[in-house]
C-alpha cells in the first residue's frame, strides 16, 4: 500500500476513535498506539525477534509480499507493491540480493501479497495476488501463479534495468461472493492448493475468503467467504500480510506492525482453524509492515517492511 493510502487509513482511524470517544466516551486505545501488544500477551512459542539482515537491492523499496522458496534453500521471494511493474526479487535471508525476474505474461496493477506452493510432482510455484482495491472498483481480481525461477549463478547481476524473464504466468480471475472488497493477504494451503484471500478493514474483522483455483481458466471463479478473524489490535481487521506454515497447522498473520499466530486443532480440519483464537507475536519493529511468511521448516517467521533497505526480522520457535 502507498504512504498516500497509509495516511488515508490513520486519518480515518483517528476519526473514528475520536466519533467512538465522543458518542460514547469509549476508552479505546489512542491511534498512536493501535499496533501495541502488551509483552504479557505474547506468545511464549517464539524467541525475540532479531535483525537478520536488510534488503540490499535498490530496487526493492515497497516489500509487500515476501515467500519461502520450497525448492531452493536460503531464497526468498519478494515483490514491490502497487505503482511497480511485474518484476519479483530473490533474496537471502540477510537481505542479500539474488536476482530480479520480470513475471512475464503478468500485469502488476495492485500486487499486495505472494505465496509458494509445491505440487504434487515436485514443481515449486509463486503465486502472486493481485488484489489490492483500495477504491473498491475493481469487481474481479487476478492470482497469478508462475514456475519458480532456479537462480542461475550469475543471477544477482540481474536488475529491473536488466531482468531475467520467468516462464509465462497463467492467472486466474475471482469475484467475491458477496461485494468487492480490498485485499492484502493471500495464503494457499500446502496440503490442498486452496487459495485463501483475506480482507482489510477498518470496521470490523477481516473476512475469510477461499477458492480452488483453475488456472489458465478463462471462467471468473467465486471466492466464498469461510468466516471472518478478529485481531486483538485497533482496527481489528486491518491485515496486511498472512502465510500458513508448511505443515498446515498454523497460520501468522500481521497487521502494519504486530503479527498474530493461529493454531489447529489436533485433528481438526484446515478451516477450523480460523476459529482459533489469534494469539500476538512480536515479528519486529517494522517501520510499515506489510509482509510476513514462514520458513521452509516453519521454525522461523519472516517479516519485512517497506521502505528502501529495510530491516529484516527472524523470528525464531523455542
Amino acid at each position: 500500500m502507498s504512504n498516500k493510502t497509509i495516511a488515508k487509513f490513520a486519518s480515518l482511524v483517528i476519526l473514528l476513535t475520536g466519533a467512538c470517544c465522543f458518542a460514547t466516551s469509549c476508552s479505546q486505545p489512542l491511534p498512536d498506539s493501535r499496533y501495541k501488544v502488551n509483552a504479557a500477551d505474547l506468545s511464549a512459542d517464539y524467541d525475540k525477534p532479531v535483525v537478520s539482515g536488510r534488503i540490499e537491492s535498490p530496487d526493492i523499496t515497497e516489500s509487500s509480499g515476501l515467500a519461502a522458496s520450497l525448492c531452493q534453500p536460503e531464497v526468498y521471494w519478494t515483490h514491490n507493491d502497487s505503482g511497480g511493474d511485474a518484476f519479483i526479487y530473490a533474496i537471502s535471508p540477510n537481505g542479500k540480493s539474488l536476482g530480479t525476474w520480470r513475471v512475464t505474461n503478468a500485469k502488476n496493477v495492485d500486487w499486495e501479497d505472494m505465496a509458494a506452493y509445491k505440487a504434487g510432482d515436485g514443481t515449486c510455484y509463486l503465486y502472486i495476488g493481485d488484489i489490492g482495491n483500495n477504491k473498491l472498483e475493481r469487481p474481479e481480481l487476478k492470482i497469478y501463479r508462475v514456475k519458480e525461477p532456479k537462480l542461475p549463478d550469475n543471477s544477482s547481476a540481474s536488475n529491473k534495468k536488466a531482468p531475467l524473464q520467468t516462464e509465462p504466468a497463467d492467472a486466474v480471475t475471482f469475484k467475491y461472493s458477496d461485494t468487492p472488497h480490498n485485499a492484502e493477504t493471500l495464503m494457499v494451503q500446502p496440503k490442498t492448493g486452496d487459495v485463501y484471500v483475506l480482507t482489510k478493514r477498518l470496521d470490523g474483522p477481516s473476512l475469510i475468503f477461499k477458492f480452488t483455483p483453475q488456472f489458465g481458466s478463462e471462467q471468473t471463479i467465486v471466492a466464498a467467504k469461510i468466516g471472518e478473524v478478529s485481531v486483538p489490535s485497533v482496527p481489528n481487521g486491518l491485515l496486511t500480510g498472512g502465510a500458513i506454515s508448511p505443515d498446515a497447522s498454523r497460520v501468522i498473520l500481521c497487521d502494519y506492525s504486530s503479527g498474530y499466530e493461529l493454531k489447529l486443532a489436533a485433528a481438526a480440519s484446515f478451516d477450523e482453524i480460523w476459529k482459533s483464537r489469534p494469539v500476538p507475536v512480536n515479528v519486529g519493529d517494522r517501520k510499515q509492515g506489510e509482509a510476513v511468511t514462514f520458513s521452509p521448516d516453519g521454525k522461523e517467521i519472516l517479516a519485512t517492511s517497506e521502505k528502501k533497505n529495510a530491516e529484516i526480522f527472524e523470528v525464531r520457535m523455542r
